[in-house]
Formats: structure tokens, C-alpha cells, sequence
């Protein structure tokens, strides 16, 4: 087994206060802890040459109450507005409440809220309680020119809803607008508000005989790891993709029709699974975040829920390019899809190693005598959704070309149950490492086959051109033709200053090697400057054109989404000097 510590870090090990600066960046449940193992701890150490003593000095923990110190400079008429319109129990102008549905899950939020530092605030948050009251409260605002953000879940990474515009309202759909609409087992679809969190419909589904009254259980088979902290909504409007999509796709392929509130009325897409009746205004309102109407309720196809189907499988390959052979044969082999299909690059490997406790282990010898070298080795992972047949036939076939390019068989250490078990978790990491100065964040992007060895070459080379930076890859959300390449980058840095060049300078790897700059994170403010570089100005252009007619005064979600109405400083890919320390 890999090494074990000696001690016990002085991670912060109880449920994090509400109304405090810690609560309002800690990943989904303020109850939930979820500290680096051993193997992975004392990795951390080697690596940025942390010692003991400094694992039991956590700096700033950001435990402070959220003072009530910014007052809302909302127009008190139009607070009298929306308390008549939805109830004055939903309508709030306190600090703590502002943040919370201003500040995303990203890590510039989360080195933001650690200092305290508090901007870009909407000025009231309103919840409404039907599809009627929205109607109203966008009319008004259009009316009145008051820029509109929307909040789902919270686990923006892109700064979707931050309020850069001020005098602002934020609608918070999570609190009413989360109900069953219509189930429809003939047609095998759910009708939902876009407030619905994801646990909640999916523990809905998968009870089905009993919440729906239907005749077996489904699943939407959307499992994004921000699952337990996104909203169905959030993952429509944002072009999400859950990390079983290789089987379910990702969410425009779950979607059958919607309804969004405009400024200039009701937008609603016809409910038959296809047609050819010009353009898709489903594809066309997917990916909006929110610049072109508030989505109220979405139909979704949903699938026969099996879990009893499940084959776990596991693979080390010997390098890089062995691994990705064979995932691209897997996916172009015509034999049907795994439903989780990922594959480690070396560094990541190595990282999992310790984190699932095989470094050291007796597995790790047999890798090592079987020619499997540290740093070259490569690890698949995943399992099969669907009829039971099927997926013991993807199994055989997957094993079968596995074989073919001398991987070895690891499904005896359990690698993808203690995967699967931690995948919805594994973001409360980010907390203990940051109490220490580590950062760790994400950035991913769409690659085709060909060009995967090029982008991952090129991002990592930029990444580790910055001394002692740990860069993890791996191959998700697979596709004949392609995938998407994630990146985890984890350092040790003392000022936002640092963060941000190094993110930025790895969106500019990213583009500057071909690679589409999202593959499902979506757009949001802080990817916005690349956008029209990346589509074209043509495609752009079409952006604009949607933006002017659904939304004429510039009332949703404005201050950059999508690459619109961009800051110079947005522009110029640069961020303001409040933001250098």
C-alpha cells in the first residue's frame, strides 16, 4: 500500500457555520467533509515541499459571519413591485443572501469570498412561485430597464450570474419553481420547472412507481459531478454534459422541448422528438445562459432505470498512446457505448494511484513487474448503462481490445467502485487544500481524435512551464469522432493575480492549439473573451442578432455572457486591478 501518514492533518473536520464567507464558497452539503487520504496527502507534501508542521497551521479558514454591511440600492418602488408579486417572504436584500446568489462554484469565487472580498452583488433576490409571476417580473424589468440574473444550483464555474451590472435583480428558481409538471410513461418523458435540482428528479425517476405512479423506474442518466449542487436548467442553458454522457449524451440530446419568458414574450419548442421544420429552436435556445430569456420548464426524454446492469471495468495501459488507441477503437467499434468511459493521462494516473491507495500495493507490483513504468502508465475506467446483454457484450468487446493493446486487467482493486463512490464528493477537496495556499481548479475542452495528441501536448507544456505544477488529464465524454480532454491544474499560489494568469494563459493554449474552449462548462464571463475568436464572427454576428430580438434592452444576464457587451478589461482579457492581490 502507498505510505502512510504519521499524523493527522489539522483539516477543518466539522459542518461548515452558516452565514459565514467559508459557507459561501463550500461545495454543495455545508455538513459534508471530505479530506485527501494518506497517499494523496503525502504526495502534496513531496511535491510542493509542505512539512509537517505546516499541514497543522491551516492559514485563513474564512469563518467570519457575512456582516449585513451592503446595503441594496434597489429603486424602493420596484421592491414594492416584486413583494407584491411574489410575497414579501420572497424577497430578500440582505448581504449574506445577495452573495450567495451572486458568487458561483469557481475557484476565482472561492479566492475572492476567502478574502472577503464581496463585489458584484445583485441588489435583491426575488424567488417566484410560478411561470405567471416570472412573466411579470421580466416585463417589469424590461419595462424599466433592470438588468435580470438567474440562479439554479450554484455550480456556475464560469461566472454565468455574477451581477456585474449594477442595480440588478437575481430570480432563484431553486426555492419554488422545482416541480413535476407531466409524466408521460406512453411517451417516456417528464415535463420539470427549471429550478428542479438534479438529486431531486433523479430520486424522483428512479422511484418512479411510487412519486409517478408508473409501472418501473427511470433515470434522466444526467450524473455531472456538480450533480448534487446543479439545477436542470443550469445544465440546459449551460450545454452541460454528465459524466455517463458516452451512453445518455449530453443534456441537448435529452431535451425534447421548452419554455423560456422573453422580453419580447413566450418562446416555446414544439414536443415531438424530431422534425423538419427549418432550423432546431431547441439547439438554438440551448447554450443561451441566460442572455436571451429565463427558461420556466423544460421536457426531458428519460431511460429505463437499471442499475443492476452495471459491469465495472478497469484497464492500466503502458503509455499514453496505447490508451488512447484503444479508446478511440472502442468508441468507433459499433458494438454500442460504455456509459462511463474515462482514461488517465500518466500524471494523473500517478495521482490516483495514491489517492486510491495502489501505489505500493500488491497490485502496483504486479503492474511494475509486468513492464508498467511510474509516469508512462495510463488508467481506464468506467461501466455500462442499459439491457443487460448489451452491456455484458460492450464489456467483452472493450476487454477484447484492451487485450489487443497489452492493458492489464484491474477489476480486482476495485479502482472504478472507489471512483464511482467519491465522484459527486471529490470537490470538497478543494477546501482542505485550499486552507493551506493549494489551489486546484479545471478547465476542459472539445478535441477530435486527430487532434487530441497536439492539444494535450500544448496545454501541458504551458502548464508546466510554471515551476512545480502538478497537471492532471484525462479523456471524458467520448465520442466516435473525438472527446473532450479535461484538465486539472493544482498549485501552490498566493494571489488571485497568479490564478488568473495561469488560467488565462491556459484558455490561450487551448485555442492557439485548435481545441473548442468548452466542451460543457459553458461560456459564462470568464470564457466569454475567447468566444468569438473560437465560433467565428459570422456565428458571432447570428449571437447578436438572437441577443437584439429576445432581448432589446439588454435586461438578461448582461455584463459579458456569451461575449456580449464585454467590459474593455473583459475584452482585453485582463481583470481589474482590485483583483491583483
Amino acid at each position: 500500500m502507498s505510505k502512510k501518514l504519521d499524523f493527522t492533518p489539522q483539516w477543518f473536520n466539522q459542518p461548515t457555520p452558516k452565514g459565514t464567507y467559508r459557507s459561501l464558497f463550500k461545495w454543495a452539503d455545508l455538513a459534508e467533509v471530505k479530506h485527501p487520504n494518506s497517499g494523496l496527502t503525502q504526495l502534496l507534501m513531496d511535491r510542493f515541499g509542505i512539512t509537517r508542521e505546516q499541514l497543522n497551521q491551516p492559514g485563513a479558514l474564512a469563518l467570519d459571519i457575512v456582516e449585513d454591511t451592503i446595503p441594496s440600492r434597489i429603486d424602493p418602488a420596484h421592491l414594492d413591485f416584486l413583494r407584491q408579486t411574489c410575497g414579501a417572504e420572497n424577497v430578500s436584500t440582505g448581504t449574506y443572501e445577495r452573495a450567495s446568489k451572486s458568487y458561483g462554484a469557481g475557484m476565482l469565487d472561492a479566492l475572492r469570498l476567502r478574502r472577503k472580498l464581496l463585489e458584484n452583488l445583485t441588489e435583491v433576490v426575488v424567488s417566484p412561485r410560478s411561470h405567471e409571476e416570472i412573466v411579470d417580473i421580466v416585463s417589469y424589468a424590461n419595462q424599466h430597464h433592470i438588468p435580470v440574473y438567474v440562479f439554479g444550483g450554484g455550480s456556475t464555474v464560469t461566472r454565468g450570474y455574477e451581477a456585474t451590472i449594477s442595480g440588478s435583480i437575481c430570480l432563484d428558481m431553486r426555492k419554488h419553481m422545482n416541480r413535476v409538471v407531466d409524466f408521460n410513461e406512453i411517451d417516456q418523458t417528464i415535463t420539470v420547472e427549471a429550478g428542479m435540482q438534479g438529486p431531486d428528479l433523479e430520486h424522483i425517476l428512479q422511484n418512479a412507481p411510487t412519486s409517478l405512479k408508473a409501472k418501473r423506474a427511470y433515470t434522466l442518466g444526467h450524473f455531472p459531478q456538480s450533480f448534487m449542487a446543479s439545477s436542470v436548467g443550469g445544465w440546459i442553458v449551460t450545454r452541460g454534459a454528465g459524466q455517463n454522457s458516452t451512453y445518455y449524451g449530453k443534456i441537448e440530446n435529452m431535451v425534447i422541448s421548452q419554455e423560456y419568458v422573453t422580453p419580447v414574450g413566450i418562446f416555446k419548442t414544439c414536443p415531438q422528438p424530431a422534425a423538419a421544420t427549418g432550423p432546431d429552436f431547441d439547439q438554438v435556445m440551448m447554450g443561451g445562459e441566460g442572455t436571451f430569456g429565463i427558461l420556466t420548464r423544460a421536457t426531458f426524454r428519460v431511460c429505463h432505470w437499471m442499475p443492476e446492469n452495471h459491469v465495472k471495468f478497469s484497464y492500466m495501459f503502458k503509455n499514453w498512446q496505447d490508451a488512447q488507441a484503444a479508446s478511440r477503437e472502442v468508441m468507433q467499434g459499433e458494438f454500442g457505448f460504455p456509459s462511463v468511459f474515462r482514461i488517465s493521462d500518466p500524471e494523473e494516473t500517478d495521482i490516483m494511484m495514491h489517492q486510491y491507495h495502489i501505489a505500493d500495493s500488491f497490485a502496483d507490483t504486479l503492474l511494475k513487474r509486468f513492464g508498467f513504468r511510474p509516469m508512462q502508465k495510463c488508467l481506464m475506467l468506467g461501466f455500462t448503462d442499459g439491457e443487460k446483454a448489451f452491456c455484458r457484450n460492450i464489456d467483452r468487446k472493450i476487454r477484447k481490445i484492451c487485450r489487443k493493446y497489452g492493458a492489464f486487467e484491474l477489476s480486482f482493486a476495485n479502482v472504478t467502485r472507489q471512483w464511482e463512490k467519491g465522484r459527486f464528493t471529490d470537490p470538497h477537496l478543494r477546501e482542505d487544500l485550499m486552507d493551506y495556499g493549494i489551489l486546484i481548479d479545471t478547465l476542459e475542452c472539445g478535441v477530435t481524435w486527430s487532434q487530441m495528441p497536439e492539444v494535450h501536448e500544448k496545454v501541458r507544456a504551458y502548464v508546466k512551464s510554471r515551476p512545480n505544477t502538478i497537471c492532471m488529464t484525462h479523456i471524458s465524454h467520448c465520442y466516435p469522432q473525438g472527446a473532450n480532454l479535461y484538465f486539472i491544474f493544482i498549485a501552490k499560489m498566493d494571489t488571485i493575480r497568479e490564478f488568473l494568469d495561469l488560467q488565462y494563459g491556459i484558455l490561450e493554449a487551448i485555442t492557439k492549439a485548435g481545441a473548442s474552449i468548452s466542451h460543457h462548462h459553458g461560456v459564462g464571463k470568464q470564457t466569454a473573451p475567447w468566444l468569438e475568436e473560437q465560433i467565428g464572427k459570422p456565428q458571432m454576428d447570428v449571437i447578436r442578432v438572437l441577443k437584439q430580438h429576445f432581448d432589446p434592452n439588454n435586461i438578461m444576464n448582461p455584463g459579458g455572457t456569451l461575449g456580449l457587451d464585454m467590459s474593455a478589461a473583459q475584452a482585453e482579457r485582463r481583470w481589474s486591478k482590485d483583483l491583483e492581490g
